[in-house]
């Protein structure tokens, strides 16, 4: 079987989100928001997740948290796979009538829903927490000021992505699990380890 090289649905995730995010920079730096959803679909694709849904929508992943994009739009646009790996991965920021949810509930909220959330969502969580413990690490040892950029103490930070990482690697008891997402729960593991 060939492999291939190209996306056309790949290339429109990577046009959508580049408008969506266009302006917006990675907290407390001049790097642009797009290098996040990249790198997030550049963990997967070397965790060896190459179907195009879970890649579009890994690239997409923070369009519905981040942005103005509607999943309605994402419908239009996206496979209703695309769709529910997006809408799955999202954590909820705002209540029915639009005002903030507090920074606890909203993450008490999204650890729950990842516990049953199906393995492509699951898998989108586990990169896009690798890498923002990647960017944290970095920053670190560049010595920048990466507490300061949290609505939550760094205490509350570490919990989160604890939590967040167990209730995306637990696997059901009938199923086998999956040696990919094993493997970016364990490296997210070792960051934290190395952050606290």
């Amino acid at each position: 079987m060939a492999i291939r090289c190209w996306s056309p649905m790949v290339e429109k995730a990577i046009r959508v989100s580049a408008a969506a995010h266009h302006g917006q920079f990675r907290k407390g730096s001049q790097l642009p928001y797009l290098l996040h959803p990249a790198a997030v679909a550049l963990i997967l694709v070397r965790a060896g997740f190459v179907d195009d849904d879970v890649i579009a929508a890994a690239i997409l992943h923070d369009t519905l948290e981040d942005t103005d994009v509607t999943i309605d739009f994402l419908r239009t646009e996206f496979s209703p796979e695309v769709c529910e790996i997006v809408e799955g991965a999202s954590e909820h920021k705002v209540d029915r009538d639009g005002r903030v949810r507090p920074w606890q509930d909203r993450k008490r909220e999204h650890i729950e829903r990842i516990r049953t959330a199906p393995p492509q969502v699951r898998a989108v969580v586990l990169a896009d927490k690798l890498h923002n413990l990647q960017s944290i690490v970095v920053d670190l040892k560049a010595l920048e000021p990466v507490w300061e950029r949290f609505n939550a103490s760094k205490a509350a930070v570490l919990w989160y992505h604890g939590e967040i990482i167990e209730a995306a690697s637990c696997n059901r008891a009938s199923i086998a699990p999956d040696i990919r997402l094993v493997n970016l729960a364990a490296e997210c593991r070792g960051l934290i380890e190395k952050l606290r």
